[in-house]
């Protein structure tokens, strides 16, 4: 039972001379190899129209059609063109002769008569890899399974959580402007705000499961960073009101992004500013447009973070990231931050100390890395 259930991998042997094909089949025989046998080229073409074969072990001289002409064969068809291909030959080591096995496409090249450990060494590395590559299959297709279940989970909570959250705000809102009581206000207020708070987790989980699959495209657009910006800014209206959030551009901040996933790291980036600094204590954020090739989003503030906890801001649900604000998320603003900015060709990185306080500097390339190489070549044509 547990060698039928055993992987097997199709090793295409091709030879005229039935003692050779005999003392080969008896040299490579093993559980998870099955011998696929042709005694002349045509013979060897139908056998590879049938079945994926991790590599093909060709005689030189056969009638008919030489394994030479067999090989530049099966390299020119797309479906065996990957096939690694041996010779055998009991011709006299000749260097042409060698070349011109090469040149037909061959990973190598044995003269007779063969030492049998080596044969064996040789075609059981190529079974190993064909294991290995199907290994490797069977993963990638679990894992795009586990990311378009984890996605439509995602995409099932976002859309049913958002219409009770839409009655439940609606609600709040109703009872902040139908009361007088202030106690029934401060509670429509606390309601309205734990609502939002849970509208950006479902945002947050849905736009995490799209990022981690690469299932969200980019959807670049001319954009001017400035007003976007400004915009993200603007959201945060009590704070700015307050004094707390000093905005200041500089330079060309024109540039090709996808806008609404940069307003979201830069939201993030801010969100966490406020949540974390130090309490009264100005945000400044700061989007540098002196490179010709990047913009940097900078967001700072005071208070410092502690040394074992940076290696772990940009992970994902990470615990230590929440420390003293359990009820501000679920940890993952900084982890798509970085998903964001990355997917964009740029990345995020953070210097915090006591002295200096904690900046956090997103770099968003102007545009995608190829037409940015295209400019840069045109430039040192002309």
């Amino acid at each position: 039972m547990n060698r039928m259930s055993l992987p097997t991998v199709n090793v295409l042997i091709v030879d005229d001379i039935e003692h050779n094909l005999t003392a080969l089949a008896a040299l490579l025989a093993r559980p998870e190899v099955h011998l696929l046998v042709a005694r002349s080229g045509v013979e060897a073409l139908e056998l590879l129209l049938e079945h994926d074969v991790a590599v093909a072990i060709l005689d030189v001289n056969m009638p008919g059609m030489s394994g030479f002409e067999l090989a530049s064969l099966i390299r020119g068809s797309p479906r065996t063109s990957h096939v690694p291909i041996i010779f055998l030959t009991a011709t006299s080591q000749d260097a042409i002769r060698t070349f011109q096995g090469y040149e037909a496409g061959a990973v190598d090249f044995l003269y007779k008569p063969i030492e049998p450990r080596i044969v064996q060494s040789k075609v059981g590395i190529f079974v190993q890899i064909e294991l290995q590559k199907r290994q490797l299959a069977d993963q990638l297709a679990a894992t795009r399974q586990m990311l378009e279940a984890n996605e439509m989970l995602m995409a099932v909570l976002s859309h049913d959580l958002r219409t009770p959250l839409s009655a439940v705000m609606s609600s709040a809102e109703y009872l902040m402007r139908a009361s007088i009581d202030e106690k029934i206000v401060s509670v429509g207020k606390r309601i309205e705000h734990c609502g939002r708070r849970m509208s950006r987790m479902v945002e947050q989980l849905l736009n995490l499961a799209r990022l981690q699959g690469g299932r969200l495209p980019l959807r670049r657009t001319d954009v001017q960073l400035d007003a976007l910006c400004q915009a993200v800014i603007e959201e945060f209206s009590p704070h700015a009101a307050n004094g707390r959030l000093a905005y200041a551009p500089h330079g060309d901040l024109g540039g090709q992004w996808d806008a609404d996933l940069v307003a979201q790291a830069v939201s993030n980036l801010v969100s966490n500013a406020l949540t974390h600094g130090e309490p009264g204590m100005p945000v400044h954020v700061r989007v540098d447009g002196a490179s010709p090739h990047e913009v940097l989003v900078s967001v700072h503030n005071r208070g410092a973070i502690p040394a074992d906890v940076v290696p772990l801001l940009f992970c994902a649900f990470s615990t230590a990231t929440r420390a003293g604000h359990q009820g501000s998320g679920l940890g993952l603003g900084l982890h798509i931050v970085r998903l964001i900015a990355r997917t964009h060709g740029g990345d995020v990185n953070v210097v915090s100390n006591e002295q200096d306080g904690t900046a956090f500097t997103m770099r968003l390339p102007r545009a995608a890395r190829r037409q940015v190489d295209l400019d840069e070549s045109e430039g040192a044509r002309a």
